[in-house]
């Protein structure tokens, strides 16, 4: 291995370098060709050989890569590697990653090598978000705040735009709004943001962590190893720590993280907010925390009506991404401005349809319990479709805090009997139809018992709590499923 590496830079001498790829997804590619530019030599690993990855490794060979691909592609670690790169979604279990910490090779991620990568001279300031749930959204949301301050932005990371491709873009960005999810963080090591925030902490990919290989120092159990990572955001944090005041885990991990001195704790709530908070206060967003008399005084940011559409957990995130904002100096009116441009994606508290006093919303984006209460909190009367793959979660908790506004429940996907016999124990006067169907037939059963059980003034919701993969390519192929289902329903 080459000494320089565990200090290493974009100045540093790359052309000496065996860096091994792991992975060719949108990171692993944006990885490889951002080493081919600093001349490293670089060997590009994955176990499958689609038409995509076809594509994407005659492109970095004729960049002079070396590209392995097909089924047993990533079984062994070169071994001349001074580097491995992998990409998020490997576990550390794996066989390569696994032969890498045996030989004392040092494993970054793509954030890492991108932060690296930016050192010494192309240094941007970075405002990060990570969080169970809300991450793309509140990114979403400090990118067109920044931008309507008139910063030259760009959202990157677990978002979907790698951070490598943004520092070697020619644009000269003021700041960039990164996403970053668990797994990211877990390959990092040098990370200093400008701003972090944590938006909440709940169980989600519990798998993941399921060997204690997994797990990072301290960790003591999958949960516990996974809110860990996520509270890596906040190492180094050089202004602000952003921490949730209806979460305490959330400001714990800003109470243990080793910051640069002078680094604020700053609280965003749905109440009042206290001094070095933001909060609300008579409908309206307001900051307590970046202003000189914060003490007996706040300022207006933007109305609760610039949050659109308006849910409760929507309205926190745009607290959590005008509290970073606002960390790099953004002046007050270019909250509201921001926000009023912002525009959700699909598949995020969606309405699709509305007939006969009932709606249909898509939030298939909701692949998690904690994401699943956030969304039917947002509703009174709902008829809840749910299911997928669990992933290790419970619903136990979600079922006994909603169970006074379910009208009825379908449950469909692997993982249908876990929600199911939640329903069963805690909410068993409500009506409980469940799907059999393995095929894209379950959703258009799910959505016509819905709708012919809902009345006026009830919300027929797609939040599934769960994971997509057992049925669909990914949550919006889910969504988009649901729509068409609920078209065929309603004409």
């Amino acid at each position: 291995m080459r000494d320089w590496i565990a200090t290493a830079d974009r100045l540093s001498p790359w052309p000496q370098a065996k860096v091994v790829v792991a992975g060719l997804g949108t990171s692993g590619f944006a990885a490889a060709d951002g080493l081919l530019d600093l001349g490293a030599q670089v060997t590009v690993l994955d176990d499958s050989d689609s038409p995509g990855n076809v594509e994407k490794a005659t492109l970095l060979e004729m960049l002079d890569a070396t590209v392995r691909l097909g089924p047993g592609s990533t079984a062994e670690l070169p071994a001349d590697a001074d580097l491995v790169v992998t990409s998020p979604g490997w576990r550390p279990t794996a066989p390569l990653l696994a032969a890498a910490r045996l030989r004392g090779v040092p494993i970054w991620g793509e954030v890492e090598l991108a932060w690296r990568m930016s050192r010494p001279d192309r240094q941007v300031p970075w405002l990060g978000v990570t969080g169970t749930n809300g991450k793309t959204t509140t990114v979403g949301m400090l990118e067109a705040i920044l931008a309507a301050d008139g910063r030259v932005t760009s959202a990157v990371g677990n978002v979907g735009r790698p951070i490598v491709e943004a520092v070697l873009d020619e644009v000269s960005y003021d700041v960039l709004a990164v996403e970053l999810s668990s797994f990211q963080l877990h390959w990092t090591n040098s990370l200093s943001l400008h701003s972090a925030a944590v938006l909440n902490v709940a169980a989600d990919h519990l798998e993941w962590y399921a060997d204690p290989a997994s797990w990072s120092a301290g960790a003591t159990d999958p949960m516990t190893a996974y809110v860990a990572d996520k509270g890596i955001i906040y190492s180094r944090a050089q202004h602000s720590c952003v921490y949730n005041v209806a979460d305490p885990a959330t400001e714990h991990l800003v109470e243990e993280a080793e910051v640069i001195e002078g680094a604020r704790a700053i609280g965003f709530t749905l109440g009042v907010p206290a001094p070095s908070m933001l909060g609300v206060v008579d409908d309206l967003l307001v900051d307590r925390a970046f202003i000189p008399q914060r003490r007996d005084s706040a300022i207006e940011l933007a109305k609760v009506a610039d949050v659109v559409p308006y849910a409760p957990h929507n309205v926190a995130n745009a607290l959590a991404a005008a509290a970073l904002a606002r960390s790099f100096g953004v002046r007050p009116q270019s909250v509201a401005e921001g926000l009023r441009r912002f525009r959700f994606g699909d598949h995020r508290i969606q309405t699709v349809a509305e007939v006969g006093g009932v709606r249909f919303v898509d939030d298939s984006k909701a692949t998690n319990p904690h994401a699943a209460a956030a969304s039917l909190a947002a509703f009174d009367s709902v008829v809840w479709i749910a299911g997928g793959q669990a992933k290790g979660t419970s619903f136990d908790d979600l079922v006994v805090e909603v169970a006074g506004k379910l009208r009825g429940v379908a449950v469909l996907g692997v993982d249908r009997d876990v929600i199911a016999a939640a329903i069963r124990r805690h909410a068993p006067q409500v009506p409980l139809k469940v799907i059999e169907l393995g095929d894209h037939g379950a959703m258009r059963q799910a959505v016509g018992w819905a709708g012919g059980i809902a009345r006026t003034g009830d919300v027929v919701l797609l939040a599934p709590g769960c994971a997509s993969k057992d049925m669909y390519s990914d949550y919006a192929a889910r969504g988009d499923d649901f729509a068409a289902a609920v078209a065929e329903l309603t004409g």
